[in-house]
């Protein structure tokens, strides 16, 4: 089996573009959550909070042609992996046209826009609207296939749509395709566009939060005051790579991925399971080698929702105790659905590899009903550890643990 480490990292949030930006903000604990005062239009939906990116162009070198078929989630994705492409030194390298090279990327679904033109066919029995590329801007693998279009990738498309789920899903299977000999390089993340449609999913399950005129004080996982999650957008690329591959053309790696572990609670779609959550942690810590006490740090999923907090907290008390510290991206960004993943595994390499972890924002009072974890609160805090954990949780009780190891050279 081949060895598979991380050579190329980018990505876009609703607090940065750059691991120097987003650092700056998670130090000073400012989150990306604003009001929507548009939302008011939407009858019966009760959040107006969400965490939108404010500046987002496509720069002018994706001409019309280049961006007829990509809805914006598709545009952020290529967008991120033409930079991770960049970081890693292989953009228009003759690799990437040799077929050893495939994607495996997420979203829950393609453009809202796209899809909104096919339900005004079928609420007003009118095609106006509609266009040849429609379709591909709405596909739920939009984004894995423009990026193998815009780059010429010639290797297996693995689309990951599975919610929350979707960017760790990503890079677990692109890992394990090169981990098995399948391809030599892997481009692997996930992207999600922002809509109201998405936190009204959420909405009617009364797990939005609806601190409206707090923006700056929700979400608060695992916090005794949480009230529910926040909507956000963005996309996150890593590149993967066969560790001789990347040697052979001496290029700098991140980090190394050492344990993937994903299962199902074949339960409920909505209702989290803290045994499965747990199992799939001890499945990625067996596929590493590795006892839970090397992993000095865990990214929690930390959506902010009632009943997720309480079973993602008893399940990682279950395997680490107190052992590792802990903290969530999302209470920064909000839930960016299928590109949580890739950029909370982004984030947790980068902190390994600089020995500062962000606390978790408006984490003021642990609610009594989460286990008793190290939670990182209050401050950054400086930590030395050889291995991290991501964790991610989706509807349809879809469970991931990925496990990156600090590399030395």
């Amino acid at each position: 089996m081949k060895r598979v480490v991380i050579t190329g990292m980018a990505g876009l949030s609703p607090i940065g573009h750059d691991w120097s930006s987003i650092r700056q903000r998670l130090n000073d604990l400012q989150t990306g959550i604003e009001h929507m005062s548009d939302w008011a239009a939407y009858e019966g939906l009760n959040t107006r909070l969400a965490a939108p990116i404010r500046d987002f162009v496509m720069p002018a070198h994706y001409n019309r042609k280049a961006l007829r078929s990509m809805g914006r989630i598709a545009q952020m994705a290529t967008l991120a992996t033409e930079r991770a492409l960049q970081d890693a030194h292989l953009l228009n390298d003759p690799v990437l046209q040799s077929g050893q090279v495939g994607v495996a990327y997420g979203s829950s679904a393609g453009s809202c826009k796209a899809i909104a033109e096919f339900g005004n066919m079928l609420l007003n029995y009118s095609t106006g609207g509609l266009n040849a590329n429609s379709y591909i801007k709405m596909m739920a693998h939009t984004a894995p296939v423009n990026i193998g279009v815009h780059f010429g990738l010639r290797g297996r498309v693995i689309t990951t749509s599975s919610a929350c789920t979707s960017g760790s899903q990503g890079i677990g299977y692109a890992y394990e395709t090169i981990k098995y000999g399948l391809q030599k390089v892997m481009v692997a993340g996930g992207a999600e566009e922002l809509s109201p449609t998405e936190a009204a999913v959420f909405d009617t399950l009364y797990a939005t939060s609806v601190r409206n005129d707090e923006p700056s004080m929700t979400p608060r996982p695992f916090d005794a005051g949480r009230d529910g999650l926040v909507i956000g957008e963005g996309a996150g690329t890593l590149i993967l790579e066969e560790l001789e591959h990347a040697q052979a053309r001496g290029a700098r790696i991140y980090a190394e991925v050492v344990g993937f572990g994903t299962n199902s609670d074949g339960m409920h779609v909505t209702q989290p399971s803290s045994d499965t959550m747990e199992a799939a942690i001890r499945l990625a810590l067996a596929d590493a080698g590795v006892e839970a006490g090397q992993i000095g740090y865990v990214s929690a999923h930390g959506t902010a929702t009632d009943r997720g907090d309480v079973a993602e907290s008893h399940a990682t008390h279950a395997v680490f105790g107190q052992q590792a510290a802990i903290s969530a991206f999302k209470s920064f960004t909000g839930h960016t659905l299928g590109a949580c993943g890739a950029l909370e595994a982004w984030v947790a390499i980068e902190m390994m590899n600089s020995g500062w972890f962000h606390a978790t924002a408006n984490l003021l009072s642990v609610d009594p009903q989460c286990a008793d974890l190290d939670y990182i609160v209050a401050a950054g805090r400086r930590l030395e550890t050889e291995y991290v954990m991501s964790n991610n949780f989706a509807f349809g009780g879809i469970n991931t643990s990925l496990i990156f190891k600090r590399w030395h050279g």
